[in-house]
């Protein structure tokens, strides 16, 4: 990881209460992890830092677009997403992340690295699949869907010629 010291909140010199912080996250943000699904990024990284006597509680969220690659047309479109993540913090004799909402980071210890929380919470946001908006409501013109609707199998099975099992199995239904 290079040049990701702006993720990292020194905790020793602020006071108990709330602090606000803002990150825009781009695309060398990614980079920085060796992640090169995102071809450009646009997003602003929300943390609400509640310092305790004991514990810290972090409240990440973000929202903006990423650009990404359909999945079926191959065609780049900005994807909206948002997120919402939240981390406890606590001291303890040894650095422990097992757990997914909590960190126990060492006594002694004056500052604290976010920036593998926001990596985690904004690919997570990213579903499975992604689809152009312009394939879901059918105005994306596109070799590769072109393509694909040719080769798509072509089946004209009338009534007549499906097997009349399923017919007694369709009477069962309307029972």
């Amino acid at each position: 990881m290079s040049d990701l010291n702006p993720y990292k909140i020194d905790f020793s010199g602020l006071k108990n209460g709330n602090h606000k912080f803002n990150f825009n996250i781009d695309i060398k943000f990614f980079e920085g992890f060796k992640y090169f699904d995102f071809k450009d990024s646009e997003l602003v990284v929300k943390l609400n830092f509640e310092k305790l006597d004991k514990t810290f509680k972090l409240s990440f969220e973000s929202n903006g677009n990423v650009t990404v690659p359909c999945d079926l047309s191959l065609e780049l479109y900005k994807m909206q997403i948002t997120s919402k993540f939240n981390l406890v913090v606590k001291f303890g004799n040894n650095f422990c992340d097992e757990n997914d909402e909590i960190l126990i980071i060492p006594y002694g210890t004056h500052q604290i690295d976010i920036s593998q929380f926001i990596f985690e919470m904004i690919i997570l946001s990213i579903p499975l699949k992604k689809v152009h908006p312009g394939v879901i409501d059918g105005s994306l013109n596109s070799e590769i869907l072109n393509k694909l609707k040719l080769l798509e199998p072509k089946q004209n099975i009338t009534q007549s010629e499906t097997d009349p099992r399923w017919n007694k199995l369709k009477d069962l239904l309307k029972k």
